[in-house]
């Protein structure tokens, strides 16, 4: 399978807890957190929403821009999605 470099924005719920993560395969990586296959933040908190995502020509270019996201404070975060996502719609369905 070829690699689509990725960052995303999982959430509990509209406004609630988030995630920030970064990977090759948008579509498997959703689903094991989806499925709780990952173990950690968001199996512990059930974050599995995919509210937003960036797909990027490279994972140098993927990761740098998560390490970013992920200093940024959380009103922004949340600014982004509603950006492209006021809904807080799950994009799950939109990524498959």
């Amino acid at each position: 399978m070829k690699k689509q470099p990725a960052v995303y924005i999982l959430a509990s719920k509209r406004n609630g807890t988030l995630y920030v993560g970064t990977t090759s395969n948008l579509i498997q990586r959703v689903w094991q957190h989806k499925n709780d296959l990952t173990e950690g933040f968001t199996q512990k908190y059930q974050v599995h929403q995919l509210v937003y995502f960036e797909i990027h020509s490279s994972m140098e270019e993927a990761i740098n821009r998560e390490k970013r996201l992920k200093k940024w404070n959380r009103q922004w975060k949340i600014q982004l999605i509603e950006e492209t996502n006021p809904d807080w719609k799950d994009l799950w369905e939109d990524i498959l």
